[in-house]
């Protein structure tokens, strides 16, 4: 009998990582795939990134409307209550055999929670990672403890998931997924990127993302003030931002994107969403990557190029020896950007080795899946202690 494995997606990057699985279960005859979207695919605002799935050749079987408008925290706890109520009633009418989700933002966890009230057995990635400054961490663990199987990026978080109870059998350390698209698609040249995003690169460039820390009271416009009057000490630079998630406060810096793009335009390029393949080609092509994301974390280094991180949303995960941390004040982050486009720096991050692995991700997944999947009819587990037998 055919198995039902449902994925669901809610932002633009967490779709393109989950892409090359998605093809894998698509082409085995033995799975039925169904793209469940939510949140920020299906809003205008953020680039309705439905239309990128669907270019993508996936049928989208359900949509499930959760936003409310606004940014505030009573408008994302809104959300994460209208998401649980639509994904509970898409849940009441169909069930998968499998649901599988990535990561940690708000839209995921609603979903994970309706599932798991309805024995839905949940495929977890990105488990056990750490993001001090933001209610992602909490979101993530809590999705943890909802998961049947679980696939980490490294061995350290397995170790983390392993110390939240979950079974040794059921974990395992495949790699970060997103390394699988820098591996297996044809990025971009310069030249190309330039006709399709209508831009011209100057002699430096840098591309820039950075998210409101939500953990934090009122810093993200003040951080990505320093921000700019950082990228201000470099004259002769290009900036190229890609714009935040539906996160508590992302209106506010959307906006500063806006008016230094205004003042700046003979500089500066700003888009809504990019996509898997133009964003990892700019990654690729520009001198620095910039900001606050998890990207230039976990897939940058893979491109040989430095990350500037800067803050505490992304504190306490696992880093390659590219990724140059910075404090949130001007003086500090132009110091890190002036040490990011230095030719010396440039060259040895050529050389270093990214601690989320070399790719195949995708592949070790549904492997995993295709042995386990016939026996995950029973959701119940018990905690496990490190040591038990």
């Amino acid at each position: 009998m055919m198995k039902k494995i449902w994925i669901v997606t809610g932002s633009r990057a967490e779709y393109g990582l989950l892409k090359p699985l998605a093809e894998k279960i698509k082409n085995d005859g033995r799975f039925k795939l169904e793209i469940i979207a939510t949140g920020q695919h299906l809003a205008s605002q953020y680039g309705l990134t439905l239309r990128e799935i669907e270019q993508d050749g996936f049928k989208v079987s359900k949509k499930v409307k959760m936003l409310v408008p606004g940014d505030s925290q009573r408008s994302i706890a809104q959300s994460v209550s209208l998401g649980i109520f639509k994904f509970g009633e898409v849940f009441s009418k169909e069930r998968p055999d499998l649901l599988i989700m990535l990561g940690d933002r708000f839209e995921i966890f609603a979903a994970a929670s309706a599932a798991f009230i309805f024995k839905i057995p949940i495929a977890h990635l990105h488990g056990g990672e750490s993001t001090f400054a933001s209610m992602d961490d909490a979101f993530r663990h809590a999705i943890t403890k909802m998961s049947l199987l679980h696939f980490v990026s490294t061995p350290g978080y397995k170790k983390k998931v392993l110390q939240m109870g979950e079974h040794p059998q059921r974990v395992f350390n495949v790699g970060a997924i997103g390394i699988d698209n820098i591996k297996r698609i044809k990025l971009l040249s310069s030249a190309d990127l330039e006709k399709e995003l209508e831009l011209k690169f100057g002699k430096k460039n840098v591309l820039v993302t950075f998210h409101p820390a939500t953990l934090e009271t009122y810093t993200a416009a003040s951080q990505f003030k320093e921000l700019l009057l950082a990228l201000d000490d470099f004259r002769d630079l290009k900036i190229i931002f890609t714009k935040p998630n539906a996160d508590v406060g992302n209106l506010e810096i959307s906006k500063m994107i806006d008016d230094y793009v205004k003042h700046n335009s003979s500089k500066t390029k700003a888009f809504i969403s990019l996509g898997t393949l133009k964003y990892l080609s700019l990654a690729k092509n520009v001198d620095a990557v910039i900001g606050n994301s998890s990207s230039g974390i976990i897939e940058v280094p893979s491109l040989g190029k430095p990350t500037v991180n800067i803050g505490d949303r992304q504190r306490g995960r696992v880093r390659a020896k590219s990724v140059i941390d910075s404090k949130p004040q001007r003086k500090q982050i132009s110091c890190a950007i002036k040490k990011a486009l230095s030719p010396k720096f440039k060259e040895f991050c050529k050389t270093v080795t990214n601690p989320y692995g070399q790719g195949n991700t995708a592949e070790k997944i549904y492997k995993v899946i295709k042995k386990n999947i016939d026996g995950l009819t029973d959701i119940r587990k018990t905690f496990h202690t490190i040591g038990e037998k």
